[in-house]
């Protein structure tokens, strides 16, 4: 123990800078190939590496630079690579060509220079070829089609197509015989986790489809993740029930294997997935969540058991071998690492961290859940942290500022996983509110259509009701509430700053501020997202306008932080710069930062740590805070300098 010292919420040091905070490195798209391990990680330039784990625990980056290991379909991505006898078939992010990377030799594209993108594949060994999904730009003007096709591993070919017809494709799977192929497919308005149909198909001697048929799934029902056991059993997640929940088709019948209130699995905004994975014919290894928390669960198929193993506050990307499985996992006070599981001895082993850093306990503040009273008789949830650093204490009877953190999507969630994102904040004598508002996944599908018809509502009155919640328990200040979000999250923030007058002031992420216009101007995948959220345009046309911040900034009262990619293709940037047009033309109080190169997501370390400091800078100069980091002070438009010590 120690002597504290005494300062003001919001003013503490912390020993995590920005530096540290932007460290943290992305683990995803895991893959067994025999005794190998591999991942996709992002590196600090911004740039995706695959990543191979010996036996020995011994780790080596395969596809290096120049490459950069990453996919543009549905412009998020996912599905990246695929691996095969330590051959790694993966998309290339600067000319989106699929390359083999084979072993001792440099990657070589097996696609021509053409404006494709590919994702989601699967390796036919059989037929020497990958199947994936492709999406074709070349029909220029108009939108990209999206299409099964295969490609050959040996020539160069854009790919014959398999499947074709429906707006969108994804989790094409083989079956372990070679003679099915399963797929997703949904049409727009529908997003995946609105509806979503799992066909299967009879492949021939040369590799062509007959006889397809639906197996389950429609316009009201979502599945996720086909996924065929080693005896050919296809298996798959609907929501029939309300939940993501696990079935499998046997002998032309659908049957549960596990009929429980929780989530086998999340919504497709990125491909490649998983939340269950086959040791043998008779387990699986799975991954649900139930009241916002994870369970590692095996699944005897003999008889429908589950059997929970460990419970963590995130899991994803589960995949399994005879043996053993790996698994992405995080808890309340470790970030996310990739975890072994061995069958034999139950072992659970970490084997490779999120990052090359120790926070200690003392500094490290870890979430309550709680669920709170929100518009139309309802409650929401979220998770609490508050303030936490050894060295600091606040003056007698000072409440701290409060930042509610706002996820995207907005179908989405946020988990109780340690980040160094929110500690950055708690450490510094902040609360944080992290809210997985009505519309949010994880709660089962009447949760997640709370939003349908009501973006721009519900929303923002969870996120204000979840503060208020706080503030009537004495927990935080009343009068230092902020908000910041990302994406549809910056969307929200928006709209809370300039429709209710709660919030000091907040922090939009590349943000939607016109709704009318990113209807217009927003890639194909969420082409049609807005009858939904919004309802049918142009007949909602005066809806539309009425929840576009844009359109109303004579009503916001409080300064505004807005920050965005130049080369966003999801939300482009003209959302923030139309925004910063209006504030800037009624002389209202806004600061901005665009960033060039990025997109939709911040992946460069400096431009990660860049945003960080210009918010900690734009909140300390709200609430008339003393800089405490070596953080150069914003300029925020039209306000009033505060004098500090």
């Amino acid at each position: 123990m120690h002597d504290r010292l005494r300062a003001p919420f919001g003013s503490w040091k912390s020993p995590i800078t920005s530096d540290l905070a932007a460290s943290t490195r992305d683990l995803s798209e895991l893959a067994l190939d025999g005794g190998q391990l591999y991942w996709k990680e992002l590196f600090p330039d911004g740039r995706y590496a695959i990543m191979r784990r010996e036996t020995n625990g011994s780790v080596t980056e395969v596809v290096t630079a120049p490459f950069n290991a990453r996919t543009l379909v549905h412009e998020y991505g996912g599905g990246t690579f695929a691996v095969a006898d330590g051959s790694v078939y993966f998309s290339n992010y600067s000319d989106q060509r699929l390359y083999r990377k084979a072993p001792g030799l440099t990657p070589s594209a097996i696609t021509p220079e053409a404006a494709m993108r590919y994702a989601d594949g699967v390796i036919d060994r059989e037929r020497d070829r990958l199947i994936c999904i492709r999406e074709d730009h070349t029909l220029t003007p108009g939108e990209p089609v999206n299409t099964l096709v295969s490609i050959s591993l040996n020539r160069q070919t854009v790919g014959d197509v398999l499947v074709a017809g429906n707006d969108f494709y994804s989790s094409p799977r083989l079956s372990p015989d070679g003679s099915h192929l399963a797929w997703l497919t949904w049409n727009r308005p529908n997003m995946p986790w609105d509806g979503a149909e799992l066909w299967v198909g009879e492949l021939n001697a040369n590799g062509s489809l007959t006889r397809s048929e639906r197996v389950a799934g429609g316009g009201d029902e979502s599945i996720t993740q086909p996924e065929w056991s080693p005896g050919s059993i296809l298996h798959f997640t609907s929501d029939r029930n309300g939940w993501w929940n696990l079935y499998r088709w046997r002998e032309k019948q659908i049957e549960p294997m596990c009929d429980i209130q929780g989530e086998f699995g999340k919504p497709y905004w990125t491909l490649g997935l998983s939340s269950f994975a086959f040791e043998s014919e008779n387990r699986i290894i799975c991954a649900y969540s139930q009241q916002s928390s994870w369970e590692l669960a095996i699944i005897d198929t003999k008889n429908r058991e589950l059997h929970p193993v460990k419970a963590y506050s995130d899991l994803s990307y589960v995949r399994a071998v005879s043996g053993r499985a790996a698994f992405v996992a995080g808890s309340q006070v470790e970030g996310r690492t990739i975890v072994q599981f061995d069958f034999a001895t139950a072992e659970l082993k970490p084997v490779y961290p999120t990052g090359d850093f120790a926070i200690e306990n003392d500094y490290v503040s870890t979430p309550r859940l709680i669920e709170f009273p929100t518009s139309n008789g309802l409650t929401s949830w979220g998770f609490f942290y508050r303030p936490k650093n050894r060295d600091y204490e606040a003056p007698p009877n000072e409440l701290p500022p409060l930042i509610v953190m706002v996820h995207g999507g907005p179908t989405n969630a946020t988990v109780a996983t340690f980040d160094l994102a929110v500690q950055y904040w708690t450490t510094r004598g902040f609360a944080v509110l992290d809210v997985n508002y009505g519309g949010s996944t994880g709660y089962g599908r009447t949760y997640r259509e709370r939003l349908y018809g009501q973006w721009g509502v519900v929303d923002v009155d969870d996120c204000v009701n979840g503060a208020l919640y706080l503030v009537g328990r004495g927990e935080v200040d009343g009068n230092r509430l902020l908000i910041r979000g990302r994406s549809a999250g910056g969307y929200t923030t928006l709209c809370a700053l300039t429709f209710k007058n709660v919030f000091r002031g907040g922090a939009s992420y590349y943000g939607i501020s016109d709704l009318e216009l990113w209807d217009k101007t927003t890639h194909k995948f969420e082409s049609q997202y807005n009858r939904k959220l919004i309802g049918a345009y142009p007949d909602r046309r005066k809806v539309y306008r009425e929840r576009s911040p844009l359109i109303f900034t004579d009503h916001v009262s409080c300064p505004i932080l807005l920050l965005h990619g130049t080369e966003d293709k999801v939300v482009p940037i003209g959302q923030s710069e139309l925004m910063v047009k209006a504030l800037g033309e009624r002389n209202l109080r806004f600061a901005y930062v665009a960033f060039r190169e990025e997109q939709h997501g911040f992946r460069r370390k400096e431009n990660i740590k860049r945003a960080l400091e210009a918010e900690l800078a734009f909140y300390s100069t709200l609430l008339g805070l003393p800089f405490t980091d070596a953080t150069q002070p914003i300029k925020i438009e039209n306000f009033e300098s505060v004098n500090r010590t």
